[in-house]
């Protein structure tokens, strides 16, 4: 089968052709409509998540054939599915990951290309959905790499974050107490699900330990220079602190990061977690919503570093 669909019908996608600065490389172009290959499926795109790691793409994380497209996490309609996919039928909606390394586009576009994917729970909006799988995922694997267990304390760093945010729920889900860093923006809905919540800046080791003794700290707010007080929270020892941001500061430190950990250790919760949003038990905080056409407005917005959520792309508005 074909990269792109055999008719003539076109698309808009947001994509690279060469590596740099986001604003720089990144363009809304009228493409073909792409074709599922085996293993995939096709969805009409009804919202579609940016993330900072769109951003380390565009500079070259993952290096790999070009064009390539932005939006990883994605939520839609079934409209086409490649050879030897089961359990998912035409019309179906679902939610879950854009082929961003596989395809030329990705799911800031009209339609993408999946390789991974649930279906939406009943109750579930598509912008709510859209929100999950990247959150979902990272705050999933960095927790079970720091070997969390019930009863036991943790720091999350940038609980305000969506990944923090995600981290903080699973954790009080799990049993374990949890003190969150953030800043005004969600530290009420943060002590409404159960943390303690406290403010950045000077002073938060003494904050902290006023609060109590911290058996781990999950550090996911961007770097700014706080593992060494991470680190002094966590008794002095770095190996129960690890970063999903600042990589620089943790090979100073010897803190834990995303990028030495056991990549090979990933168990699929994403099902469970999209049926307790449905449910109203989980969320991960979407701050604005835009049509695709304005999708440099929502890229301005996330590279000053205060998204305060997540930005939501809604191709079919």
């Amino acid at each position: 089968m074909s990269d792109f669909d055999s008719s003539a019908e076109t698309m808009r996608t947001v994509r690279f052709r060469e590596y740099g600065e986001p604003a720089d490389v990144l363009h809304l172009e009228n493409v073909p409509v792409p074709a599922p290959g085996p293993g995939r499926i096709r969805i009409v795109v009804h919202a579609c998540g940016l993330a900072p790691a769109d951003w380390a793409l565009c500079r070259g994380l993952f290096a790999g054939k070009l064009p390539r497209g932005i939006g990883i996490d994605v939520a839609g309609t079934v409209d086409a599915i490649g050879e030897g996919v089961t359990g998912v039928s035409f019309g179906d909606h679902v939610l879950g990951s854009a082929d961003w390394a596989g395809s030329e586009t990705a799911g800031a576009s009209d339609r993408a290309i999946m390789n991974r994917w649930t279906l939406v729970p009943a109750g579930l909006s598509f912008t709510q959905a859209a929100a999950l799988p990247m959150a979902v995922d990272t705050a999933n694997l960095h927790l079970t790499w720091l070997g969390i267990s019930e009863g036991q304390t943790i720091l999350v760093n940038g609980a305000g974050t969506t990944i923090g945010y995600a981290a903080v729920q699973m954790a009080l889900i799990r049993g374990l107490r949890v003190i969150a860093t953030a800043g005004e923006t969600y530290a009420r809905q943060l002590r409404d699900l159960g943390a303690t919540v406290t403010p950045y800046g000077a002073g938060l080791v003494e904050r902290v330990r006023a609060i109590g003794p911290v058996d781990l700290v999950f550090d996911t707010a961007p770097a700014s220079g706080a593992l060494p007080a991470l680190v002094e929270i966590a008794g002095g020892d770095p190996k129960r602190v690890l970063t999903a941001s600042d990589f620089a500061g943790a090979a100073e430190l010897g803190v834990r990061d995303t990028f030495h950990e056991d990549r090979t250790r990933r168990i699929d919760v994403l099902p469970d977690f999209a049926w307790l949003a449905a449910e109203g038990r989980f969320t991960v905080p979407v701050a604005r919503t835009f049509p695709l056409e304005e999708w440099r407005a929502a890229l301005d917005i996330s590279l000053s570093g205060q998204p305060h959520g997540n930005l939501m792309l809604l191709p079919e508005n």
